[in-house]
């Protein structure tokens, strides 16, 4: 693939997804239902392309003791470690949200207040009446009620839809106040940017507002942020995925080398780091700072995108040792 990349005239990279998990999907019940027409191995090769497009999206259909990250799994008691991973998952996807024409039942399952029997509704829902155009044609959905309407809608989104607060986190319920700050503001502001809301909210009093709409100080400065950036996603904030060009293994390492990788496990002795080789490298706990490193979850976490040296490489064992230490400086 490298080489075929060096010899096209157009700007091409790759990159390198973790394939961990992914037989588990490709041969469950939820596969076949998505791919009833392919093999296993295309099921599996669809899902490892898909984590690279949206990774929590399909990382929600596999078992997270599934997906290789952590240690000690098996020896904790099963039923509390289900039970504290399925409270984490919900947690970022409830933080991120969910495209509503597009996310599958095991995403949507993880949404505040939907059941699995719900999310199955809705997808139902959506292939037999099309895409949604609005939050509240989910109030039509089978045995979704006004109370799961009221724990849901706001971590739902509908891009393009009729309604542009439906692409935000804002609430149904909370739509006049988002309305009647965006005037509030209008009138303050005629020529203001949107993105400025927040800012200027803060100069123009957040508590003054709130009285003015009578509104509390919270909803609006949520409102404000929303509306400064509709269709936020927070993982824009993290590093970019590391694209490559040139192909490496581990025979072309060498001590020494500077390499860019990112951080896919944390250990209690180091983090493992992905450099762009089938085998991920080790930078030990001593070697992830010039200062003492209690725990490597003080200096990094999964995801990361971190430069590091090689130290040393066992081909035989397949052994890589990395540092994030500062290179020495030779004085003369």
């Amino acid at each position: 693939m490298a080489e075929t990349i060096h010899k096209s005239p157009r700007n091409v990279s790759y990159m390198v997804v973790s394939e961990a998990g992914a037989s588990v999907y490709s041969a469950s019940k939820l596969a076949a239902e998505e791919f009833p027409d392919f093999d296993v191995s295309q099921r599996s090769a669809v899902s490892i392309a898909r984590r690279l497009q949206d990774p929590l999206a399909e990382l929600v259909k596999i078992d997270p003791k599934s997906i290789g990250v952590g240690q000690y799994q098996h020896d904790m008691p099963q039923a509390r470690l289900e039970e504290v991973l399925a409270g984490v998952v919900e947690s970022a996807v409830n933080s991120v949200g969910v495209d509503l024409n597009t996310a599958s039942v095991s995403l949507l399952s993880y949404v505040a207040g939907i059941s699995k029997a719900v999310a199955a509704n809705i997808v139902a829902h959506r292939d037999e009446n099309g895409p949604f155009t609005n939050r509240m044609q989910l109030l039509k959905v089978k045995k979704l009620g006004p109370k799961t309407f009221e724990q849901c809608a706001g971590f739902l989104r509908i891009p393009g839809g009729d309604e542009p607060l439906d692409n935000t986190g804002v609430h149904p319920e909370s739509y006049g106040a988002a309305r009647a700050l965006l005037a509030l503001y209008r009138r303050e502001n005629e020529a203001g940017s949107i993105e400025q809301i927040p800012a200027w909210l803060q100069k123009y009093g957040p508590e003054k507002a709130a009285k003015e709409l009578s509104a509390g100080v919270p909803t609006l400065l949520d409102i404000a942020k929303e509306l400064a950036k509709p269709g936020r996603d927070p993982r824009d904030e993290l590093p970019p995925p590391l694209l490559r060009r040139d192909v490496l293994s581990m025979e072309d390492l060498s001590a020494g080398m500077e390499l860019m990788g990112t951080v896919r496990n944390i250990t209690d002795f180091g983090a493992f780091v992905d450099i762009g080789v089938h085998q991920d490298g080790l930078v030990h706990v001593s070697e992830l700072s010039d200062k003492f490193v209690k725990h490597p979850s003080e200096v990094v976490a999964v995801g990361d995108v971190v430069s590091v040296r090689v130290l040393a490489v066992d081909v035989p064992k397949k052994r890589i040792s990395l540092t994030m230490r500062k290179k020495p400086t030779t004085q003369s």
